[in-house]
């Protein structure tokens, strides 16, 4: 919000208060200022003058010679190149000694021979921002009304000796969106009287009736209150006067037409949105506030056509659409130079729904910026008697006698209850009885003392936000002053504060995974329909799942969200392969999005998944060694390095899968024993060789795992146990089994024989050949044995493994291999 400072000061007296002083009491106050620009570059003088003659150069087709009365008591003969110069204009003249900005100096010079006594200005010479204002003033001279006094400084008549306070408002503070409520600010803040508008005061019986005319109905109370219109007549449209002009540009808004400049003047004064319809264009005198139904087209004011969805709010007439409620008007009921009657509209629109349909259409305003924001929904009849008496002073109409209008008017105010004791308590402060009476008066707020010390206050409509007492406490820490509130220590119990145990564990794994050279993707959530159905085995329990659409998605590749990593990862690693970087390592830990629905109804399941990804070299060539490619078991080795770490080894099983999009022979899944059974957690394995050719990569590894399950597995307390101080004792063997029969069923069988004397047991080394048999193959075990409080004797390791060897063999008919 931009405020002007000569603006402001129609409202409160701010003599002795300069605008840097007064943007650092709103600071003070919660209103952060910006900056405080002025509007005057560097302009000196520069006055008012009257083109009285003009001659064609002698020598310059281009070049104009004017005769100018610049107020200075003798006429001054100035060379001029703009093109819309004519005599009888009044326009800005910068005098010999005049500077412009950028530091330019006027001199006495001579153009083709002809002396120049000075200069003509264009609104851009004078540092005024030419895109805002009206466009017969964008190019040539600045040309200034006919009744604008000769030798009058510039300064002056343009409104250039002014400062604007560029307001950074919080969506607590939208009362700060009209120049009513930044005064209502500043003199809280000042403790200076105010002077408002009293526009009922002004209004003049026509002895006709607007209800005669016009008809308003609403359709759907609950997106629009309360509705409101006037009726103005015999209205003349034409230039508004300059000093509207000068307020509009200085808030940022380019006049248009009297009309139209009175109903964004009163906008930026009241901070409530109007609206003026061409009554002429409105058919059967009737508006009608109703939903838009499907299929309808409205084409705004900018020229765009617009198709509309049932959630949004119309203004029609008897016949069609006339405007987008609290957004934009339509083209076909625009005010223009024949217009000659006005209806104009004032309205308490929804502001959610004011939101949507202006997110959803790209169509923002000042108007739908207001009512998102609910601005001041008490001022609606306020604001449209403002805009009437201004049209009825500025474009010669006539008020017909009411409003038409339909909805309640009333606005509940909002009533809290508060004491001095909690305030002083809340804030640390002693503040008195008598200082926050006085506070309550200068905001404006009516109070009610209900009890000693304690009042029932009264908010006003123009404030929004206000639901519990320690707003009314924020309001009295601004108004004291927050410099003024003490420092003091935190009192009362505290809480160290810790990670939640699945904060703790995802830490450990990017710590992990980071120091095994795998590095961290962060990918988007959302992919394609055809990426998010690569993987239909990792929907864990959801096999069915289906892939949330977006409602606005940026593009196809981007639309739902994603049931599994994977598919991103992928897209990562053939991305970096694109750009020669052939050896990837990736994790990446994130959510993935889960429904059964098509529709959604309730809100989907939120998973935590760790995606893996290996492709190219695990070690590069060197001079003395081979490059090494990745395996499988680099992908399995990494996830043991984890499971680990957290003490999970032996409740981890692999078996062999074949998942959907996995090669069929190199690919496990994972299974993790929790207190309530088995549970799969994910799988490991080569990519299906269709896919990498797909992807255009080499042989590429993953796995997925869901984190939940690991959650609940992992015992996040630290345990220590001392360092053995008896030696172990190690045994090898090496047994022929089927080919079918998997190392870590070996490994699980010798841990379940062997006893409590086992300390680890793991397969060294796998051997098949013709000499065992094509259904067989030599699997070599390393056990160690240690006992923690004496040492082991041979007789107890020999027993001990005998009875390993003879589960073996009951188990997997495994022979002993010599």
């Amino acid at each position: 919000m931009n405020v002007s400072y000569k603006w402001l000061q129609d409202y409160i007296d701010l003599s002795g208060i300069e605008p840097a002083k007064l943007a650092e009491m709103m600071t003070r106050g919660g209103i952060e200022i910006d900056s405080v620009p002025s509007r005057n570059l560097g302009v000196t003088q520069v006055v008012a003058g009257l083109v009285k003659t003009k001659e064609k150069h002698p020598d310059a087709d281009k070049l104009s010679v004017c005769t100018v009365d610049a107020g200075t008591g003798e006429d001054l003969q100035i060379v001029c190149g703009a093109p819309n110069v004519a005599a009888g204009l009044k326009v800005p003249v910068a005098i010999i000694g005049a500077e412009l900005p950028g530091g330019f100096k006027i001199k006495r010079a001579k153009l083709r021979g002809v002396e120049s006594q000075g200069m003509l200005c264009s609104a851009k010479e004078l540092g005024i921002n030419d895109k805002l204002l009206p466009k017969e003033q964008q190019e040539g001279l600045y040309i200034l009304p006919a009744d604008t006094e000769i030798g009058r400084d510039i300064l002056e008549v343009l409104a250039l000796d002014d400062s604007i306070l560029e307001l950074d408002l919080t969506p607590n503070r939208s009362d700060c969106l009209s120049m009513l409520g930044v005064a209502y600010e500043t003199s809280a803040l000042t403790g200076r009287p105010l002077t408002l508008p009293n526009p009922a005061m002004e209004l003049v019986s026509s002895g006709e009736w607007a209800a005669d005319r016009l008809k308003v109905s609403i359709g759907n109370p609950e997106l629009c209150a309360h509705y409101s219109a006037r009726y103005i007549r015999g209205v003349k449209i034409g230039p508004s006067p300059l000093w509207m002009q000068n307020r509009l540009i200085a808030a940022g808004v380019r006049p248009i037409s009297n009309i139209v400049d009175i109903t964004n003047y009163v906008m930026l004064e009241y901070g409530q949105p109007l609206h003026a319809f061409d009554a002429a264009k409105v058919a059967g005198g009737a508006i009608h506030v109703r939903p838009a139904r499907e299929g309808e087209i409205l084409v705004t004011l900018d020229g765009k056509e617009r198709n509309l969805e049932p959630h949004m709010l119309l203004i029609t007439d008897a016949e069609k659409p006339i405007a987008l409620a609290g957004v934009m008007g339509g083209l076909n009921s625009e005010v223009t130079d024949d217009t000659v009657d006005i209806i104009l509209e004032s309205a308490r629109f929804d502001g959610g729904s004011v939101r949507r349909t202006s997110r959803q259409l790209g169509l923002r305003s000042e108007a739908s910026a207001r009512f998102e924001k609910e601005v001041d929904p008490g001022r609606v009849l306020e604001a449209l008697d403002r805009a009437a008496v201004l049209m009825a002073k500025y474009a010669g109409g006539e008020v017909l006698d009411g409003v038409v209008e339909a909805g309640a008017a009333n606005v509940e105010p909002v009533v809290l209850k508060i004491g001095l004791e909690r305030i002083n308590k809340f804030l640390g402060t002693e503040i008195s009885l008598s200082e926050v009476e006085t506070i309550w008066s200068r905001l404006g707020f009516h109070t009610v003392k209900t009890a000693d010390e304690e009042w029932q206050v009264t908010v006003p409509s123009r404030r929004n936000g206000f639901n519990h007492d320690v707003d009314l406490i924020e309001e009295v820490a601004r108004l004291h002053g927050y410099d003024e509130i003490p420092t003091t220590l935190i009192e009362g119990p505290t809480t160290i504060g810790a990670l939640t145990k699945s904060q703790t564990i995802r830490r450990e794994l990017r710590k992990l995974l980071s120091s095994a050279g795998v590095y961290e993707a962060i990918c988007y959530n959302v992919v394609s329909p055809a990426r998010a159905a690569l993987f239909p085995n990792l929907n864990g329990s959801l096999e069915g799942a289906k892939p949330i659409p977006l409602a606005m998605p940026m593009s196809e590749e981007r639309s739902v969200l994603r049931t599994v990593l994977l598919p991103s990862l992928l897209e990562a690693a053939a991305y970096n392969q694109a750009r020669k970087t052939n050896d990837v390592a990736l994790f990446e830990i994130a959510n993935v999005f889960h429904s059964a629905e098509t529709t959604l109804t309730k809100l989907p399941s939120e998973k935590t998944r760790l995606a893996l990804l290996l492709t190219g070299n695990r070690a590069a060539s060197a001079w003395n060694r081979a490059a090494v490619k990745a395996d499988f078991y680099d992908a399995k080795g990494i996830l043991d390095l984890l499971f680990e770490r957290f003490g999970l080894t032996d409740r981890i099983s692999y078996k062999a899968a074949q998942p959907e999009n996995f090669h069929p022979g190199r690919t496990a899944e994972l299974t993790l024993e929790l207190a309530n059974g088995s549970r799969s957690i994910g799988y490991v394995g080569q990519l299906h060789p269709d896919l990498q050719r797909e992807f255009d990569l080499g042989d590429t590894f993953v796995a997925e795992l869901e984190l939940a399950e690991l959650y609940e597995a992992v015992d996040a307390t630290i345990k220590y146990r001392t360092l053995p101080r008896y030696p172990s004792v190690a045994r090898d063997l090496a047994v022929v089994v089927g080919t079918e029969v998997a190392g870590g069923a070996l490994v699980a069988a010798i841990k379940e024989a062997a006893g409590e004397l086992l300390e680890s047991a793991e397969v060294f080394d796998v051997y098949t050949g013709e000499r065992l048999g094509a259904d067989k193959k030599s699997v070599a075990l390393s056990t160690v044995y240690r006992h923690p409080e004496r040492t082991l004797t041979d007789e107890e390791v020999t027993e001990a493994h005998n009875r390993v060897l003879t589960k073996l063999e009951q188990s997997f008919g495994a022979e002993l291999r010599k």
